[in-house]
């Protein structure tokens, strides 16, 4: 007997959860992987540590912003050190 799930937009249904964690962890693989290609494409060497930090990282906002500075960054800790620079109090 085949079970038919049905999609009720706003509901927070379990199938709807699911679809949308799913949906937001594509879209930060991908922006990940944008950040990685751009600073391979431009000849910038990635620090195993650093490749981990972006691949791993689920914040949308965050991974959009070092998109943006992938273009202009001369090394890729920079994008790292930036963030870290961001949090730290009394800046």
């Amino acid at each position: 007997m085949a079970v038919v799930g049905s999609y009720f937009p706003g509901r927070g249904t379990l199938i709807e959860q699911t679809f949308l964690k799913g949906q937001a962890h594509g879209e930060a693989a991908g922006l990940a992987e944008g950040v990685l290609r751009i600073l391979e494409h431009r000849g910038i060497a990635v620090r195993p540590e650093a490749h981990r930090r972006i691949s791993e990282c689920a914040y949308r906002d965050t991974l959009r912003h070092w998109l943006d500075r992938a273009f202009a960054v001369s090394r890729a800790d920079e994008l790292l050190d930036e963030l870290f620079l961001e949090e730290e109090p009394g800046r």
